[in-house]
């Protein structure tokens, strides 16, 4: 068999840009986009619509390999973006809108874009990160028609070279799109952080996102036409990957602009969404002051740092399908999840609850996860006590980190990919975060896991929201400090002591919080997030425990 070799027949780049071309074929009729009360597209029409945009930038000048940034919240033209820019052969960029006009100009420089994307709700942003560039971006505007669009001004519209609607009326319908010459080109640049001293430019190729793209749907149990909401940020690792996923299965894409609980709930209703994303928080959003069950199951995929049992609890009261998993901007989406043996389904909801908190094994597409020693190296028990960090190599782990060559060594090294995050393996070989390595307390010489602490105080009938820091301590270096918010209406609130105590009774007492601060809501990013830094910064505000016990 040694003359059978690849061939143009039998290997052509792998991209998710097909997925798009197919669903205009298949659900050409079906419903892809619905925003706000009047704006609705079927498949053939977005397809069309991203045609005629990767036509436009290319008569503008966009050439293969540009990269194109797009600084937009969850509209239609965000959605189709993730297909039309890479499709006119550029690279696609997608930034967090909660950034500030600084650090916007920090990414923009540092990735060379070429052109912008201005969602009109962001357009004095945009003009302000600008000015700070020697060589700004083409500005391009996205107006909006939906959700109290009259009140967006645009202060300078001569800064805007063009609006988005004229480059979809203005492209060609017939347009080739410019497909990858390798399936290893690259077809995103997505940044981990906002921080201007070293932007970290995940770079991933279309081979990569097209295997999780296909992953994502068998992972989930995504079925043909789901209807999908879009409650997760795309600009956030372009939103683990589903808008390509959801083209691949004919889904209906439900855009919002803004995360409202009461305005989620009526999309589901009036929708009748089939799925939704968010980090944990959100589930906890969208669960603490609703009481009124849904009407129909909603599956809802969260990753990230485990939810706490008494939200999944809740929230699978109300008819919302948890499903828990893990993944990284570095992996483009979801790459270890809990999946659920049937034999659980006999144990109490607590315990159900408990093992779903798990983040769980490997998907199917990708290759290989472990938990391993950063001393030697070797992998650590499954015991679920050993923490070591966990690494994993698969086919969406990045290309690298843009104009990084220092950091792309440092965490794809010995045939691995070193997250920089902590876990345990259990027996089951199911895998469980612990913390992220920077975010480990360590008191007199103990490792104490935040992630541990914050799931003992949601277990307090009166925490809404729970975050645990570090605080520095003359004697122990540094002790647990947690930030919590409580749930509204309550005739008694819990004390500082009264928590203390609580924690206490349930943890050993070096993994106590040494203080408890009450906040009426807890900080949170874009994503849902709650940005742990902001927090130490205000810890190490407070000073030294100087008089703590443990």
């Amino acid at each position: 068999m040694e003359e059978l070799k690849p061939s143009a027949a039998n290997s052509p780049p792998l991209t998710p840009l097909g997925f798009l071309e197919r669903a205009a074929t298949v659900y050409g009729d079906c419903t892809s986009i619905i925003y706000g009360n009047s704006t609705v597209y079927t498949w053939r029409e977005t397809n069309l619509r991203c045609l005629r945009v990767a036509s436009s930038l290319s008569s503008i000048g966009i050439k293969r390999s540009d990269v194109v940034s797009v600084l937009s919240a969850n509209t239609p033209a965000m959605y189709e973006l993730q297909f039309a820019v890479p499709m006119s052969g550029a690279i696609l960029n997608n930034i967090n809108t909660r950034l500030d006009a600084t650090t916007v100009s920090v990414l923009l420089r540092h990735c060379e874009s070429k052109l912008l994307f201005v969602d009109v709700f962001y357009s004095d942003l945009a003009v302000e990160a600008i000015k700070k560039l020697d060589k700004p971006p083409i500005l391009v505007l996205i107006e909006e028609d939906e959700e109290g669009g009259d009140g967006a001004d645009v202060a300078d519209r001569s800064k805007f070279c063009y609006s988005y609607s004229v480059l979809v009326e203005r492209g060609d319908p017939d347009f080739n799109w410019i497909r990858p010459e390798s399936e290893w080109d690259p077809i995103v640049v997505n940044y981990t952080s906002g921080t201007t001293s070293s932007p970290k430019g995940v770079v991933h190729c279309h081979r990569g996102i097209f295997v999780m793209s296909l992953d994502s749907l068998i992972d989930w149990t995504v079925p043909k036409n789901p209807v999908y909401l879009w409650t997760l940020p795309i600009f956030h690792a372009n939103g683990w990957c589903y808008p390509w996923a959801i083209a691949a299965v004919g889904g209906t894409n439900v855009c919002l602009r803004k995360f409202q609980a009461p305005l989620i709930h009526r999309l589901i209703r009036d929708h009748g969404v089939t799925h939704m994303c968010g980090a944990p928080v959100v589930l906890n959003m969208l669960t603490a002051t609703h009481e009124e069950p849904l009407k129909s199951p909603v599956h809802f995929l969260t990753a990230g740092s485990s939810p706490p049992v008494t939200v999944l609890l809740r929230a699978e009261s109300l008819g919302f399908v948890i499903s828990h998993g893990y993944g990284l901007t570095e992996t483009a989406g979801v790459v270890v999840s809990c999946a659920w043996k049937p034999q659980w389904n006999r144990l109490p909801a607590s315990d159900q609850a408990r093992l779903k908190g798990r983040q769980g094994v490997g998907t199917v597409g990708f290759t290989k996860i472990d938990v391993v020693d950063p001393g030697s190296g070797r992998s650590v028990e499954r015991d679920g006590a050993t923490m070591g960090e966990i690494v994993m190599r698969g086919s969406s782990v990045m290309l690298g980190y843009l104009k990084d060559p220092v950091g792309t060594r440092k965490t794809l090294k010995n045939g691995w990919f070193f997250t920089g995050d902590v876990g345990v393996l259990h027996g089951d070989g199911y895998l469980e975060i612990k913390d992220r390595s920077k975010d480990v307390i360590i008191t007199g010489g103990e490792n104490v896991s935040s992630v541990e602490v914050e799931a003992v105080l949601y277990t307090h009938p009166a925490v809404n929201e729970a975050a645990v820091v570090a605080r520095p301590d003359e004697q122990w270096g540094e002790t647990p400090c947690a930030f919590v918010s409580l749930k509204p209406g309550l005739t008694r609130k819990p004390t500082e002591k009264e928590m203390i105590e609580y924690c206490r009774e349930k943890m050993p007492r070096y993994m106590v919080p040494k203080t408890v601060v009450f906040l009426d809501e807890l900080p949170k990013t874009s994503t849902g997030k709650i940005p742990k830094f902001v927090l130490k910064e205000m810890a190490n505000k407070m000073g030294s425990t100087r008089l703590s016990r443990l």
